[in-house]
């Protein structure tokens, strides 16, 4: 699991709404926020790979085989959004699904991997094949699997 900042503080994304979003998730346990404009959502935290402080942001997830899938689409841009930079510098993260909080591994599918893996992700949010479609930058699927006990 990813350490707090000496300080014991996370920080989240500071978007207006993606912030309002993880507040409800983290004040409530997950009952609100978890399920987010009808899709699952998770929390995720990763180490600023130049900062070194703790950075909180909320995600749509799909699950395979006890697995979560993120898409790194950053709305179809030209560069990789700033979590997946940083958990491909440290791939120890901490997720939240619903009340659960658990350390995770995070890694980047592999192209022989990600084909299906998309699938299931292009089907709970179609905007994802609309994103891959107008951007130059091969769109990271990201595996988290659960650290061991």
């Amino acid at each position: 699991m990813v350490t707090a900042n000496n300080d014991g503080s996370v920080h989240d994304n500071p978007t207006g709404w993606v912030a309002d979003h993880i507040r409800a998730y983290v004040e409530t346990g997950g009952k609100r926020g978890h399920v987010y404009q009808g899709r699952r959502s998770l929390l995720l935290t990763t180490r600023g790979r130049r900062s070194g402080l703790l950075r909180r942001t909320a995600l749509f997830y799909g699950e395979d085989g006890g697995r979560y899938l993120l898409v790194a689409s950053n709305g179809g841009a030209a560069e990789h959004p700033a979590w997946y930079l940083n958990l491909s510098a440290d791939p120890d993260v901490t997720v939240q699904v619903g009340a659960d909080e658990f350390a995770a591994r995070a890694r980047t599918a592999t192209p022989e991997e990600k084909p299906p893996l998309w699938r299931v992700m292009a089907e709970m949010f179609p905007l994802y094949d609309t994103y891959q479609r107008k951007s130059e930058r091969d769109i990271p699927l990201v595996i988290l699997e659960r650290a061991a006990p």
